[in-house]
């Protein structure tokens, strides 16, 4: 019997063949944290007494800045003074930098077959470059700033195919939302999702970031996308080093394999509160207060691009607030070269600089009570976004984008007709 591919990234790693529910001890490549994972990090890092491993941390700020108050600003002021103090050389500021997962793959961090960990759950995102990336506590990421290495326990793997051709208004977002549908928020606990198929291997990597970045919404320890050229394309100009793609063997053993006919699947909509309560967007039709685009989830140029075909010549409706958040300033220089920033304020949307923003819900776009938002964000949980009674519908940015115009969460094919 053949390995999966988290078996075979471990096997590769110690030099032996590894079982599912086995703890092993792995080199890292690099190890993320960001302004609010990292101060712990660093305070737990200095009682080791240890010299730091350089060249494998990454930091960047994204969460809280540019500041909102003085915690946040003594949040920042802790990473900064910690790189400065050792002299890490990859540290992104505010003004070169962005949501930390869009930058660890913009900046070449990330390729097929590395091992990398993150103070942050959405570390995951990796995994469409045929990296294995998982997230990672504070305390943790401090013994790999020290060590370069962790201990990790093989998952179990499982597999999940999407056939046929995605249709019109249909993203990444909506076919992760799909399988978190049927199997529930911890339907794949501490699993490593394997996903692929003829309709996958048809979508832009921003998609499959879409699709890695919220399997852990499913409880997954990672998810995998077998690299293509398109991933080789990305990388070329890019990549940090060398790398060596790992692929799962043919004859792998899974605990479940489903596949799913992506002709059949429509946008849609995660309702309140959890990320599994999924419903074709078409159904829903509740009137909203704010729609956003952003995130790690879906804040890259090709979902700006998706909003900005529908919101070109209309409105934000009356009653709305419209909220557009590019995830990097590579992002945010290409909407402005394509002229989509325009067509945002245009429409009477609000645009920001590069930051996590109204996602998490302590920054920008709070929520007040009883208010309702569409979102390209990856998580509904009650407060989530602003107050325990406000509400957050989770959607694809053709979806916000269409919510936005109508006032109400909306199928885009309703305004796109």
């Amino acid at each position: 019997m053949g390995s999966s591919f988290a078996e075979k990234i471990f096997r590769l790693r110690t030099g032996r063949s590894v079982e599912p529910g086995e703890i092993v001890e792995s080199e890292v490549d690099f190890v993320m944290a960001n302004d609010v994972t990292g101060p712990p990090a660093f305070e737990a890092f200095e009682k080791l007494g240890a010299e730091p491993m350089r060249d494998k941390i990454v930091l960047i700020p994204d969460h809280y800045v540019p500041n909102k108050d003085i915690p946040s600003a003594i949040q920042a002021k802790s990473m900064r003074d910690f790189a400065r103090k050792y002299e890490l050389p990859n540290y992104f500021e505010i003004g070169e930098g962005g949501v930390c997962h869009q930058l660890m793959m913009e900046r070449g961090f990330v390729a097929p077959g590395r091992l990398i960990v993150g103070a942050d759950s959405h570390t995951c995102t990796y995994g469409a470059l045929g990296a294995f990336s998982t997230g990672i506590g504070s305390t943790e990421a401090a013994t790999v700033f020290a060590r370069g290495k962790l201990w990790f326990k093989v998952p179990k793997s499982d597999k999940y195919l999407f056939h046929g051709k995605v249709g019109r208004h249909v993203f990444g977002k909506d076919l992760i939302l799909r399988i978190i549908g049927d199997i529930g928020v911890d339907g794949a606990l501490y699993k490593s999702m394997e996903v692929g198929g003829n309709a996958i291997e048809t979508l832009p990597l921003s998609d499959r970031m879409s699709i890695a970045n919220m399997s852990i919404e499913a409880g997954a320890k990672n998810l995998f996308i077998a690299p293509d050229k398109k991933v080789t394309d990305f990388l070329a100009g890019r990549v940090n080093g060398g790398y060596e793609p790992v692929l799962p063997d043919p004859d792998a053993d899974y605990d479940d394999i489903k596949e799913y006919d992506a002709s059949e699947i429509p946008p849609l909509v995660a309702e309140p509160y959890l990320p599994s309560n999924v419903k074709p967007a078409a159904e829903v039709g509740v009137t909203i207060d704010q729609a956003y685009l952003g995130s790690c989830t879906n804040g890259r140029i090709e979902d700006l691009r998706a909003a900005a075909e529908i919101l070109r010549g209309r409105k934000v409706a009356s009653g709305v607030r419209m909220i557009v958040v590019p995830a990097s300033k590579q992002v945010f220089e290409q909407a402005i070269k394509e002229n989509l920033i325009q067509i945002f304020l245009d429409a009477n949307a609000y645009v920001s600089g590069p930051t996590c923003g109204a996602c998490l819900g302590g920054y920008m776009g709070v929520l007040a009570p009883g208010e309702v938002a569409v979102s390209s964000t990856n998580r509904n949980f009650v407060g989530r976004m602003g107050h325990k009674d406000s509400k957050v519908y989770l959607a694809n940015p053709a979806v916000v984008a269409a919510s936005a115009v109508t006032g109400r969460i909306t199928d885009p094919n309703e305004v796109m007709i």
